[in-house]
This record gives C-alpha cells, sequence and structure tokens, in this order.
C-alpha cells in the first residue's frame, strides 16, 4: 500500500510538472493572445512593441492610443509589452524597443522601425506604403500629415 500512494505521488508531481512546462513553452501568460497572422478586422495592422519601463516606448503610449482611436475601421493597432507577452517579442524578431510594425491586412511585414517614431511620420509611412488612411475621424481635431515640397513632413497648423 505504502509503495502505491509513493508510485500515485511520483505521477501526480510529474503530472504538475508537466502542466507547468507547458504553460510556459505555450506562452501560457496572461495577454499572449496577439495573432501574427492575417488580421481579424480585415485592416492593415500597426503593431507597437515595447515596455512600460522604457521612456521612449512611454513616449510612444499617445501616439498609439491616438491611432487606434482616430483611425479605428481604418487601421488595426495593436499593443506588445515585450516584457509581459515575450512569446510575441520572441516571434516577431525584437531585439530593441520600441519597435514598430507595420503589416498589411494578410499579415506580411512590410516595414519596421526601431524607436520613437513620431505619429505625423508614422502616418507618412503608410502612406508611402500606399495605404492611404484618409482624414482621421470627424470632430477630433487631428489632420494627417502631407509630405512639404522639400520633401520633408509638413505638418498641421495648430
Amino acid at each position: 500500500m505504502n509503495k502505491l500512494v509513493n508510485v500515485a505521488f511520483v505521477a501526480l508531481l510529474i503530472v504538475a510538472v508537466a502542466a507547468v512546462a507547458f504553460s510556459k513553452l505555450s506562452g501560457g501568460r496572461q495577454g499572449e493572445g496577439i495573432e501574427l497572422g492575417p488580421s481579424e478586422s480585415g485592416l492593415p495592422r500597426l503593431i507597437e512593441l515595447g515596455s512600460e519601463s522604457c521612456v521612449p516606448c512611454r513616449m510612444m503610449a499617445p501616439i498609439i492610443e491616438e491611432l487606434r482611436k482616430e483611425y479605428a475601421g481604418k487601421l488595426q493597432v495593436d499593443y506588445v509589452d515585450t516584457r509581459k507577452q515575450t512569446a510575441t517579442a520572441e516571434k516577431l524578431g525584437i531585439r530593441l524597443i520600441p519597435t514598430q510594425v507595420f503589416l498589411d491586412a494578410a499579415g506580411k511585414e512590410l516595414f519596421r522601425h526601431t524607436g520613437y517614431f513620431p505619429k505625423a511620420e508614422i502616418l507618412l509611412k503608410w502612406k508611402e506604403l500606399g495605404y492611404g488612411l484618409g482624414a482621421a475621424a470627424a470632430g477630433d481635431g487631428a489632420a494627417e500629415a502631407q509630405p512639404a515640397a522639400n520633401g520633408g513632413t509638413s505638418l498641421p497648423a495648430e
């Protein structure tokens, strides 16, 4: 009887260790649900990868939130915290943050930028990639960056 209890205990311990290992290998952390394939919305997609502990990443946060609100229905905008969502960061080969990854609706990477990326330059890059996102939602006071005659970016007057 004592031998049977020991065998049962060892079996239970093996199952517990296997469950924990599987959870870690399969990205079982909360928030790992960012899919890297085609966008669920059928829209082009911007993925911002950063961390709350990174100063340039915190500077990007309001820009990402503005893009999410102003271009809803035209652009899918996702944020990945690389410290919490390590599996997604690894799949994308992220080495430095912040990193912005531009994807078409089919999930194909079009462009990648590392570092702080101003909103006007993000919008200009989408335009260069052939995605005229049009003006932001009416009534929010936002305007899209337009190419200037000298090749720079002309920002909207405030």
